[in-house]
């Protein structure tokens, strides 16, 4: 079966064409025009996913040597996002597969994460325990099969990738924060600050809105100014904050492992790229003596092999779904069977 997938969530444009659920093409442009802003604009990457959109499917065929008429299935990220931008690659998607008539699956952006590990020649054996940290969410979750997903534990206020680009932007590292916080802490002392690490009500939750009041109320009880800092203490904070963070999201799911059993564990999304959170779940794996996949960091960011394979997968489970499905700027995860 020869799928095509389209992502459009947030400030990249990506399609994606696998056969089988084999990658034949993932094409990925990335907008960075957002550097200068400190953040993404919503309206200026809906405007370049409109330019990219149908360059980018143009050239994910001619890659996967394919034809239009080859594809039997079309995919498009439906939410969360920005909606401006979710509509660009799924309307378009949608209008593609009305006009070839073919079978089209709209896709939740968290759960084409979920199930990138399985785009690695090594894949995650079910039931599996996946943590998806990304600039918008940060849930646990235990994955049974392909249609059977039940959420441990999520973010009761900020996403961690939220607080790495808010701590980075705060000390002047800039956008994103994710690379500038890892490079600037692989010159610092992780153990110079003890920020604190949040506990919640369900033991399985995070949160992260403390744990940036206190890297702020730090700066402003030792420096003046963010220009005051000096380079080896910026490194140091660099460095305590990502310990902090990242041992937030290690502690819970070494709580989870105890908790359930499964053959897996793997980590997603965007922050998954972090040395420091690959090397933690790497050792957990270890220690409890289980399967680790963690994608690759071309899979790590968002992309629409991931979406193309969720899909894939979806339909080959029997979900089918009409053409008046609405795309969605927010979501709630919940657990689904």
């Amino acid at each position: 079966m020869i799928v095509l997938g389209i992502e459009s969530s947030c400030d990249e444009t990506s399609v994606s064409i696998l056969n089988n659920g084999e990658i034949l093409s993932n094409i990925v442009s990335s907008q960075t025009v957002h550097k200068n802003f400190g953040g993404v604009v919503p309206e200026l990457s809906s405007r370049a996913h409109l330019q990219l959109i149908l360059p980018l499917v143009k050239q994910s065929i001619e890659e996967a040597q394919v034809k239009l008429s080859d594809l039997n299935l079309i995919c498009a990220t439906a939410g969360p996002g920005l909606i401006g931008a979710l509509l660009v690659g799924f309307t378009f998607a949608k209008g593609l597969a009305y006009s070839l008539k073919k079978d089209f699956v709209p896709v939740n952006h968290i759960e084409g994460h979920m199930f990138s590990g399985f785009l690695m020649e090594e894949k995650p054996l079910f039931p599996y325990l996946c943590l998806a940290v990304s600039g918008g969410n940060t849930l646990l979750l235990l994955v049974n099969s392909d249609t059977e997903i039940i959420k441990l534990g999520s973010t009761i206020d900020d996403a961690a990738g939220e607080a790495f680009d808010k701590v980075s932007k705060l000390i002047g590292l800039g956008y994103p924060g994710g690379p500038k916080i890892q490079e600037a802490a692989a010159y610092g002392n992780a153990e110079k600050i003890k920020f604190p690490i949040a506990k919640t009500k369900n033991e399985l939750d995070f949160s992260f809105s403390g744990l940036k009041t206190a890297v702020l109320r730090y700066i402003q009880k030792e420096y003046s100014d963010v220009a005051g800092i000096p380079l080896h203490d910026l490194y140091d904070i660099a460095a305590s904050f990502q310990k902090a963070a990242g041992m937030s999201l290690l502690i819970n799911t070494e709580k989870a492992l105890k908790q359930h059993k499964v053959n897996s564990i793997s980590v997603v999304g965007g922050v998954a790229a972090n040395l420091f959170l690959r090397k933690g779940i790497s050792d957990l794996a270890i220690k409890y003596k289980i399967k680790c996949v963690i994608p690759s960091l071309e899979f790590c960011g968002d992309n629409a092999a991931m979406i193309a394979y969720r899909g894939y997968k979806l339909f080959l489970s029997g979900k089918r779904y009409n053409f008046d499905y609405c795309a969605y700027p927010s979501s709630h995860y919940s657990s689904r069977k």
